[in-house]
């Protein structure tokens, strides 16, 4: 993609002012559209073309009228014009020389999106002979809405209650469910997300009973409550979701299509607490360790609102409340340093029951110094995530000047180490500790360790160009995939495109190694970091080696063929 480099000009219609420039670096930078310029040897007045179609709804495919259309030259985004569409949602663009531009919709309602747009990625429209684009459709897909209110057991609203909306997401070759919004109900108990695309969403809700008084006996418990507090009043609403459930592994999906607007109402039903023991380390002098309560949820892990706290019973032994019985994962804070210890799952079940601290897995912490390319001065911004087994992101930091930085407070596990600038992309290629080089960008954290890790950069520094076509004719819209040997250890090696009108594609950035080149046709919501889910397509697609002292730009020679997903 954006391979061509050419110059946009338009001819713009007398009747009407409806296209207009938006840039204002043309005019001091470049030639206005429309215009040619003496030195510009590419002109050929013989040759116009035409860029031109209808945008519709994707619901209904009903034209849409007053739509803003935008029309960008991919080889110099800052040449950009947009034109309104008329009552039938037409629109027409007139450059006069071949290029490559990039198209987009947006109209009130709608969500903005880019010509066959998957995910991040689009199809740009090629003017040259031999391709149409003068039927082209653009689909806009109607903007989606959830809302509903937050009942408690007696039918009365519950204000001030968090909402949190989560997303089923299919991108970047990953099915997980993600955290999309969030809100607190009003004094009606109402919440609202609005402008949503089509997915799959959860809701779930957090509160407190507003009467609850929950209780702190002055004696050790003896599996009742002191006569001033009803047990009716010692209570905690579960984390509760859509349809009632109270886990997110017993959630029921709500699909939401383009234009919904859904009502989803969720009630609230009170249940006892727990009163647990907790036999803990330090005196008052030193501090006291203290329990900290987390849940995993769909595929993170999140902290449990509605602790209350410890009181003692005796000389090292506490009391704690606030939460309902369920399965949760336990850390202790050690009061000397502030940091808590690798999670233990528990299954808190009923009263006067025992968390023990011998569970709690003490916490590592890694020291990364980072080694650019040679010769390669480290960019402004920098910053490193932290991988784990899941694929979740559980610490993002950014590089200080001397090219250091620190994660504490980590629990032990295998991570992989991730590199992101905004101007270039890195992968890490070794790691060395205390002499000994690991290939690769992945770190093992052992309980209690104390990790220091150098880690060497390689830069994308190739473009790789080419063309996808199918029963030998160009394929548009069509997903392509770099793929590295071995990509379970080397995803952030990967790079996509989407192939233009022409079936052109143009994969950014490439890191020396060694690849295969497949596309893969209807393939955006595939699974593709998946372990072995490539493997049928592999087989079929380009082998490419990038060597470390290439550069610029590799043309591939022959065209690859598309593959059903």
């Amino acid at each position: 993609m954006f391979i061509l480099c050419r110059a946009l000009r338009f001819k713009i219609p007398k009747p009407a002012l409806t296209l207009l420039l938006c840039c204002p670096l043309l005019a001091a930078q470049n030639p206005p559209l429309g215009q040619r310029t003496d030195n510009d040897q590419r002109t050929n007045n013989d040759v116009k073309f035409k860029i031109a179609g209808t945008v519709v709804s994707s619901l209904t495919g009903a034209p849409l009228s007053k739509a803003r259309v935008t029309l960008t030259d991919t080889a110099d985004p800052r040449n950009t014009a947009f034109i309104i569409t008329t009552e039938n949602g037409r629109f027409t663009f007139a450059p006069h020389y071949g290029g490559k531009f990039a198209l987009e919709g947006a109209k009130r309602g709608f969500l903005r999106a880019a010509n066959e747009q998957h995910e991040q990625f689009s199809t740009a429209i090629v003017t040259d002979t031999g391709f149409n684009t003068e039927d082209l459709v653009l689909r806009l897909t109607p903007m989606a809405q959830l809302s509903g209110k937050v009942i408690d057991e007696t039918g009365d609203p519950v204000r001030n209650a968090n909402v949190t909306l989560y997303m089923e997401d299919h991108q970047d070759g990953l099915n997980h469910t993600v955290p999309a919004s969030s809100d607190s109900t009003d004094d009606q108990g109402y919440y609202e997300f609005s402008a949503l695309p089509p997915a799959n969403y959860f809701v779930s809700v957090s509160a407190q009973p507003w009467y609850a008084v929950q209780s702190f006996p002055s004696t050790p418990r003896q599996n009742n409550l002191p006569p001033t507090v009803s047990p009716f009043l010692d209570v905690a609403y579960p984390t509760t979701f859509n349809h009632g459930a109270t886990d997110s592994q017993s959630a029921t999906p709500i699909a939401v299509q383009g234009g919904d607007h859904l009502q989803v109402d969720v009630h609230l039903s009170p249940v006892p607490v727990i009163h647990l023991i907790f036999r803990a380390s330090g005196d008052e002098q030193q501090g006291i360790a203290s329990p900290m309560f987390e849940k995993r949820v769909f595929d993170s892990v999140e902290s449990v609102n509605g602790y209350a706290g410890m009181r003692p019973l005796s000389p090292g032994v506490y009391e704690l409340t606030g939460i309902p019985a369920g399965k949760y994962l336990v850390r202790i804070r050690d009061p000397r340093s502030g940091q808590a210890g690798q999670s233990s799952e528990m299954s808190l079940v009923k009263d006067g029951q025992e968390l023990d601290i011998a569970e709690s897995v003490p916490s590592s912490s890694v020291k990364l110094t980072i080694k650019m390319p040679a010769r390669e001065p480290q960019p402004k911004q920098l910053n490193i995530a932290l991988q784990d087994s899941r694929m979740q992101s559980v610490a993002f930091k950014a590089v200080d000047p001397t090219g250091e930085v620190t994660f504490d407070d980590l629990a032990a596990g295998k991570y992989s180490i991730l590199i992101f600038s905004p101007n270039k992309r890195y992968s890490v290629v070794r790691t060395v500790s205390s002499g000994v080089e690991t290939l690769g960008h992945d770190l093992n954290a052992t309980p209690g360790s104390a990790l220091s890790l150098t880690a060497f950069l390689a830069g994308g520094v190739v473009s790789v160009e080419g063309f996808v076509k199918h029963a030998g004719k160009p394929s548009s819209g069509v997903m392509v995939a770099l793929i590295p040997k071995d990509p379970q250890s080397h995803l952030d090696m990967f790079r996509r495109d989407q192939s233009d009108s022409d079936g052109s594609f143009l994969l950014r950035d490439v890191i020396p190694g060694a690849y295969t080149i497949i596309a893969v046709e209807d393939a955006w919501d595939f699974p593709w970091q998946q372990p072995d889910a490539l493997n049928r397509y592999i087989e079929h697609g380009q082998s490419l080696t990038v060597g470390e002292l290439m550069t610029n730009s590799v043309h591939l020679p022959d065209p690859i063929e598309v593959q059903p997903h």
